[in-house]
């Protein structure tokens, strides 16, 4: 038994969750055991996340209650990892002096030689390549696994900050990928899931030395038996190319759920967001891939209350927002992040941020019941993959992305079966063998 244990939080989105698995199989290989219970920890990461304001200040929050910890656990190292410490290394050390060691997110492959060493407190390289060749690859999940395939942007949104915490678009190559594919499926993965900031733009370079696309590398990765299903997030629309979109049609492995950021409705926001793209070129692939798939699921990104973002223009949003009726959608009101290309004045009223939130959301929200109540009664595949909070009950998840759970004494889990929808609440499908 370990008397070695760590305790990683993870903030954002699933590449950190990804990131996060990768430091743990980098420390268990050095005999620690992962543990849920911060005050046992020897080393403790908060792998962060730098998109918007408040879970930047929530970081500093969870280091303030880690220094009252490492009171009375002497001996805990406590590294603040990820886009927060790639952004804002040095003014961490400086506001934060309990944190040990600063580790960006493309050099945390170094972090047990720092550790170990006590020579190098902070590290923000951008190693793409030599990070993906140093990681372990080992799968703590029971059915649905991500993989990290492309990092980095080229975009550069005048909103975000991931071109300079991740760097340059960098995408693998194709037998890394297949590589740590088969290494998951080995201990029963069913469930790939493929990660990219911009997961579409991917490039990698084959056996042969050519480049590939990210459709090339689905049909790769669907050629092993063991694999059922296969997803990719998050997309940008300039990427969507025709032989990905066709993909969607040809490969029944391939999940019928597309996550497709649009972040406004507004052809006059988008241009000031430098997203390179219309609301017309965005519901041009709606309707081609609706053409190919007509049952695809579609999942967006919406900022809302963007500088100069006027009653008409938010308008336009949603009138948007209900021509292409969306399955699920994230939104989020406008933070503005230091270091971003373009700072614009934020000019728009908190409160009349928070009313436009809360009518965005609202419309969301219909329409997410209102295609989950479309299920009820029909029968559905669907892979369980965890327990749930009750005796006997199980979550899964169907072809379309949809949260099911449902109650069986029966061994459910990582099977993928055919159930009933019985009943649908607000966000998951209740169901039935």
């Amino acid at each position: 038994m370990s008397d070695k244990f760590i305790y990683i939080k993870s903030y954002g989105c699933q590449m950190n969750v990804y990131d996060s698995d990768r430091m743990k199989d980098l420390f268990v290989n050095k005999g620690y055991a992962l543990t849920d219970d911060i005050s046992k920890a020897n080393l403790t990461i908060l792998n962060t996340c730098h998109i918007r304001e408040k879970a930047v200040e929530k970081v500093y929050s969870d280091i303030g209650r880690v220094r009252k910890l490492k009171n009375n656990q002497k001996d805990m190292k406590l590294v603040v990892a990820g886009c927060v410490a790639q952004a804002e290394g040095n003014e961490i050390k400086k506001r934060a002096p309990t944190v040990d060691f600063v580790v960006g997110p493309q050099s945390y492959h170094k972090l047990p030689d720092m550790i170990d060493n006590l020579d190098e407190q902070l590290n923000s390289d951008f190693l793409q390549n030599e990070k993906f060749k140093n990681l372990i690859y080992n799968s703590s999940k029971l059915s649905s696994e991500f993989i990290s395939i492309q990092e980095g942007c080229d975009k550069f949104c005048s909103f975000c900050v991931v071109p300079y915490t991740r760097g340059p678009e960098f995408s693998r190559p194709v037998d890394d990928i297949i590589m740590e594919t088969k290494k998951y499926v080995s201990s029963g993965i069913k469930e790939i899931i493929l990660l990219g900031q911009n997961v579409n733009a991917y490039h990698g370079i084959n056996t042969n030395g050519k480049t590939r696309d990210l459709a090339y590398l689905i049909e790769k990765i669907s050629e092993i038996d063991e694999v059922k299903r296969i997803r990719y997030m998050t997309s940008h629309p300039i990427d969507m190319t025709d032989s990905l979109i066709n993909t969607h049609s040809s490969n029944s492995k391939l999940m019928p759920f597309l996550h497709l950021p649009i972040q406004s409705g507004s052809n006059r926001i988008l241009k000031k967001m430098n997203r390179k793209h219309t609301v017309d070129d965005y519901l041009k692939i709606v309707e081609k891939i609706r053409n190919v798939r007509p049952d695809i699921a579609m999942s967006s990104d919406f900022i809302v209350g963007f500088p100069d973002e006027t009653d008409e223009d938010f308008e336009n949003t949603m009138k948007f927002i209900e021509k292409v009726n969306f399955v699920i959608a994230y939104s989020f009101i406008y933070s503005p992040r230091p270091g971003t290309p373009a700072q614009y004045k934020d000019n728009v009223e908190v409160a009349e941020k928070k009313a436009r939130l809360s009518a965005l959301q609202s419309l969301l929200t219909q329409q997410q019941v209102s295609y989950n109540k479309s299920f009820l009664n029909k029968k559905m595949d669907v892979l369980f993959e965890k327990k749930g909070r009750h005796e006997n009950q199980f979550i899964g998840r169907t072809i379309y992305n949809q949260s099911t759970f449902i109650n069986s004494k029966d061994k459910i889990l990582n099977k993928i079966l055919e159930v009933k929808i019985t009943n649908s609440t607000n966000f998951a499908l209740e169901c039935q063998i």
